[in-house]
């Protein structure tokens, strides 16, 4: 797994934004107490029901491996002229 430029800076966009799509696909929201892991884990899981992402396999199913699933999803959803891709 390498790791990308910015990628604890995709991350966090990558939460916002699932934050923002969980809600809107009426799968839920966030509490303001829920931690990062746990939201992490919740839209890892959405993005895998959905299609959108393709899952990890069974032995990488870990933190690590989902932060950097969601900072390459991200990544590839970003304009291209983003502040984070550059």
């Amino acid at each position: 797994m390498k790791k990308l430029k910015n990628e604890s800076e995709l991350l966090k966009e990558a939460i916002r934004v699932g934050g923002l799509f969980l809600q809107k696909r009426g799968a839920g929201s966030f509490e303001e107490t829920d931690g990062a892991d746990l939201k992490i884990t919740a839209i890892y899981k959405l993005l895998v029901h959905d299609k959108l992402i393709q899952p990890l396999a069974k032995d990488q199913i870990d933190l690590p491996h989902m932060k950097h699933k969601l900072a390459l999803w991200i990544s590839k959803n970003l304009p291209a002229d983003h502040p984070l891709l550059k």
